[in-house]
């Protein structure tokens, strides 16, 4: 299922992703060493507002 929606800032509906990762991983707070996980972003093509912010590999954090 597709969501249609617009962007809260301009009223665009084109989204694309982006991911983060590398030094930006999230890594579980109680290990130091554990992996971590890249992040997943969603943001208007338009003007680059932030609709969603998602981890990788929430499996990870178990």
């Amino acid at each position: 299922m597709v969501e249609e929606k617009n962007c809260s800032s301009c009223g665009n509906h084109t989204f694309v992703e982006g991911k983060l990762d590398g030094y930006a991983n999230v890594r579980p707070i109680d290990r130091i060493f554990a992996g971590g996980s890249g992040m997943i972003v969603r943001f208007c093509n338009h003007c680059g507002e932030v609709d969603s912010i998602k981890v990788e590999k929430p499996h990870k954090f178990k």
